[in-house]
Formats: C-alpha cells, sequence, structure tokens
C-alpha cells in the first residue's frame, strides 16, 4: 500500500532533508526509523527538500509497503525510533495514483524574525534577528509587487535544480507581533513551488527595504534584472519553517494539508 505521513521536525541539527552519506539529514533519520518499525527497508519521497537548519511544521512524504499496519501504528511506532526533535504528526493511507511532491497544488513557508537589540538566545536557531527597526507598510508595499506569475531568478541560488525560475507567488502576508524595540515579524508566503533559497533570498530583499535602505520600488528593479547579483544577500537560516503543501480534498488528507479548507493556520514555532 501507499502511505502519506506528516512529520514535524526541528532543522538545527541536520544537513537539511535530503538523504547525505554522513547519515545527518531528516530523511536519513526518518527512514532508518520506518525500516527499524516495519522491519524492512523504506524509502521516501518529500513535497519540499528542506536546507541545513531549515525547520518544517508538516513536511509530507509517501512511501509503498506490503507491511500491514493501522495508521496509528506507523504513527507511535514510527516515533518510537526517531530522535526528540522529529515526530511524525499522522500517517494516512492514499491511492497509489498520489505523490507527495507531484499532487501539490501549493507549498507555504513561514519565516519568523526577531526584533531586537539583543541577539537570540533561548530561541537561537529557530527565529531569524534583525537589530534595526522595520517599516511593515513599506515591507508589505514591495511584497505586493511580487505577487503573481513571475520569473524569480533574481531570487535563485545557482546550485538551484529547478527546470523553469518562473513559479506564481500567491500570497506574502507580513504580521508584527508585540510592540517596542522587542518583537517578532511574521513572513508567509504561498506559492505553487519555490526555488533554491527564494524565500531567504526574498528575505534579504524585503528586510532591505524595511530598514529604509531601499524604496519598495526597488523589488521591481530586482525581478526584472533577473540577475542573482541585483538582490540582496541570503538571509539566515534560523527561522525558515516550511508550513508544508496543501492537497485537493479528494485524497482525504488531515485538514491542515488540504487546499479547500485553507490549511492550518501558522501558531507559531514548535
Amino acid at each position: 500500500m501507499r502511505l502519506a505521513l506528516g512529520i514535524r521536525y526541528n532543522g538545527r541539527a541536520y544537513d537539511g532533508w535530503q538523504s547525505q552519506p554522513s547519515g545527518r539529514t531528516v530523511q536519513d533519520k526518518l527512514e532508518a526509523a520506518l525500516t527499524n518499525f516495519a522491519a524492512q527497508p523504506i524509502r521516501t519521497l518529500c513535497a519540499g527538500r528542506t536546507d541545513a537548519g531549515v525547520h518544517a511544521l508538516m513536511q509530507v512524504v509517501h512511501f509503498d509497503t506490503p507491511v500491514q499496519r493501522e495508521p496509528f501504528s506507523w504513527m507511535r511506532g514510527t516515533n518510537r525510533f526517531l530522535p526528540d526533535d522529529i515526530a511524525v504528526q499522522w500517517a494516512h493511507p492514499v491511492p497509489d495514483e498520489f505523490h507527495c511532491r507531484a499532487s501539490a497544488l501549493a507549498r507555504r513557508y513561514v519565516y519568523v524574525l526577531s526584533k531586537s537589540p539583543v541577539r537570540p538566545s533561548l530561541d537561537s536557531g529557530r527565529v531569524g534577528w534583525s537589530m534595526h527597526p522595520l517599516d511593515g507598510d513599506a515591507m508589505r508595499c514591495a511584497a505586493a509587487l511580487l505577487i503573481g506569475r513571475h520569473d524569480f531568478s533574481s531570487f535563485r541560488a545557482s546550485a538551484c535544480q529547478a527546470r523553469s525560475p518562473v513559479k506564481d507567488l500567491r500570497r506574502i502576508e507580513i504580521t508584527r507581533v508585540g510592540e517596542g524595540e522587542r518583537c517578532r515579524w511574521h513572513f508567509e508566503f504561498e506559492a505553487d513551488a519555490f526555488l533554491h533559497h527564494m524565500i531567504r533570498n526574498l528575505m534579504g530583499s524585503l528586510l532591505r527595504i524595511g530598514r529604509g535602505d531601499e524604496r519598495p520600488e526597488w523589488i521591481l528593479q530586482v525581478l526584472e534584472a533577473r540577475s542573482r547579483d541585483a538582490a540582496a544577500p541570503t538571509f539566515s537560516a534560523d527561522g525558515l519553517y516550511f508550513m508544508g503543501p496543501l492537497y485537493d480534498v479528494k485524497w482525504g488528507l488531515p485538514a491542515e494539508a488540504t487546499l479547500q479548507a485553507g490549511g492550518a493556520p501558522y501558531d507559531g514555532p514548535p
């Protein structure tokens, strides 16, 4: 049968999602746990690969196996063999035609930024940081200019393997939580798909505008340049969370993974 899993993890200790010879990736840990539970090798595919230090609120994977277990058993049994910073949130049988990556209709990320005169300590590795005051209205004006289907080459890492730099960026929502010199900013992004480092490169440019170093209209110059050199430097991975993919309701997945249900709202870092 084919099974889909929803995974949550803190990515700080890992070399990203994708399996590597070091074995220090989320995929390596998950597949080892599944193999231990099923007592036979299991290989997974994921909805969206995350980089080193990037977290996930709902990574979705699928795999095929002849092993018959209840969904609840897959969740609890696999978690027994996982490290404390990775946990299966749900397990759900799906038809053979379901593909966690190809069937996704949208993907969502959130960047959590701490604005404070002092760098993060208790939240180190879980939030980004800026000591500078930020103009929310200026950043929202710039973000609005990015919405739509565009060539995002200016925000694409040189190592990106995507076939096309053209993506449909559907939503950027920027909210401030708290007042005074210490507060948090949440930047939510939704698109059909994202390029390698796209969110972190967008963050670098939005923050340059938020600090007042550029006007909101500058983002259009960057977009139209179609050159990575035109944008700001790549921002830290610390505060980046993959909120997960969204699917058609026909697959019967939990509401937080369903496009028609709007997906689960962001409720803060795990």
